[in-house]
């Protein structure tokens, strides 16, 4: 007993990868606590059994079952019943089905700051089974899903034990959630943000977890927000650290939570060869790798918690530091480009349309039209002076400069040989097609 408290005692007062070499040594040799848990909770939410774990099946219900009770035994204050806090999705006509989140909760000890919130999220759901007839013989492919995103929730689970350990030193309080039907367009945090959760004027931040066992490298996106990468800069004593990209790595729920103003960074390693196939199981996964993404996230989590501010969605532009003047878009030699393309249809197919939402009030007002936005490209490459130039009415306004603001990094432009500001403009559409978001019945 006399051990184990002081083993207790040392997780409350060590720095996270400190704290990982002590577990290890006091282990001995062979495969750690953490990366035996993990490789765990993998193996149950990727078995065959649970048939791929596709939004409103029986094994998305019975993964949602295994998180919470592995929450629950962790200490962690459970906000839904055993089998999530459920939603109905109307896809098409006739056609339900009834999807869950499954939340815990980690009160922080600030009096004032306990009352703020990080969100850490992670996909339940996988592609499932795949039905088909071969030479007139049905045959079913089961898509177990490990990697994606049996990972990341995993990771969840296991950071929800070492934050519920580490309470004391959390200053604002932590929701861990599940979300289901994260492939039915994320509509497991939209229901969250929209539906379920009363005070999400106080989230002060986002960490998505999605397919962080394999792939080429570890990387971290914030759509560029300047806060979110000095936070992540910050943290030291880790065995990893991630790549920084500008780069979205694939859509998943941290979509849901910048669309709301709330500021994300996605963790994951990316796309990896067994990607949405039958081969993505168990064994494809790096577990000692994800123990050491784990100690970062784990000191990333801590950074935001203890943090007096809070980081901003969207933290004004650095100065230019040039000699102000700001060349028009046909006036230099060498235009901006974006992801690699001159072409500013890229910029708006890869990263507007991509991100934009459409008001939902502005949806019940029957609000539609173009906005014209001018901004500037600086010395940089970062977007400043964001401005409209023909607005479509406030709500549409406001979300397209919203988009265009957080844009991330561009090439900037060139004129005599030299890095410029220049002025760009671009029309942002909202076109009303169908006034049901995601299907979700209100």
């Amino acid at each position: 007993m006399r051990r184990f408290l002081s083993i207790l005692f040392l997780s409350l007062a060590l720095p996270a990868a400190t704290f990982a070499q002590f577990r290890s040594d006091a282990l001995g040799d062979g495969e750690s606590e953490t990366s035996s848990a993990l490789r765990e909770h993998v193996g149950f939410l990727s078995a065959m059994a649970l048939e791929g774990r596709a939004a409103g099946s029986e094994g998305e219900k019975e993964a949602a079952e295994y998180i919470y009770d592995k929450l629950s035994s962790y200490g962690v204050e459970m906000l839904c019943s055993r089998s999530g806090e459920t939603f109905g999705i109307s896809r098409t006509p006739g056609d339900t089905l009834a999807s869950r989140n499954v939340l815990g909760f980690v009160q922080g000890y600030d009096p004032v700051l306990r009352n703020r919130y990080i969100v850490i999220g992670a996909r339940l759901d996988n592609i499932g089974v795949n039905k088909m007839t071969i030479d007139g013989v049905p045959h079913e492919q089961v898509f177990p899903g490990a990697n994606g995103n049996a990972s990341g929730l995993a990771m969840m689970t296991e950071l929800a034990r070492m934050l519920s350990v580490n309470s004391l030193l959390l200053r604002r309080s932590v929701i861990f959630i599940a979300f289901g039907a994260s492939r039915e367009g994320q509509a497991g945090s939209w229901y969250f943000l929209n539906r379920s959760f009363p005070d999400v004027d106080k989230i002060d931040a986002m960490v998505n977890l999605d397919m962080l066992g394999a792939g080429e490298d570890f990387y971290a996106f914030d759509v560029s927000n300047r806060d979110m990468d000095a936070m992540i800069a910050s943290v030291e004593l880790s065995p990893v650290r991630p790549v920084v990209t500008t780069i979205e790595p694939f859509p998943s729920d941290h979509r849901s939570f910048w669309s709301a103003g709330i500021p994300s960074v996605f963790f994951t390693r990316g796309f990896y060869p067994e990607h949405d196939s039958p081969r993505d199981k168990a064994s494809i996964l790096d577990f000692d790798m994800m123990e050491r993404e784990l100690e970062y996230i784990y000191g990333f989590v801590r950074t935001l918690s203890v943090a007096d501010n809070a980081p901003r969605f969207n933290p004004p532009a650095d100065s230019d530091n040039g000699d102000g003047k700001v060349w028009s878009y046909d006036a230099v030699d060498a235009k901006p480009s974006f992801m690699g393309s001159y072409d500013l249809r890229v910029f708006m197919e890869k990263w507007v349309y991509q991100y934009l939402k459409y008001p939902p009030e502005a949806v019940d007002a029957g609000q539609q039209g173009t906005v014209n936005v001018q901004f500037t490209i600086d010395r940089k490459g970062k977007v400043r002076d964001a401005k409209v130039l023909r607005s479509a009415g406030e709500l549409l306004d406001a979300e397209a400069l919203k988009v265009i603001n957080a844009s991330p990094g561009w090439k900037p432009a060139k004129a005599g040989g030299k890095a410029v500001a220049c002025r760009v403009r671009v029309p942002v559409e909202f076109k009303l097609t169908d006034k049901s978001k995601f299907g979700i019945k209100r």
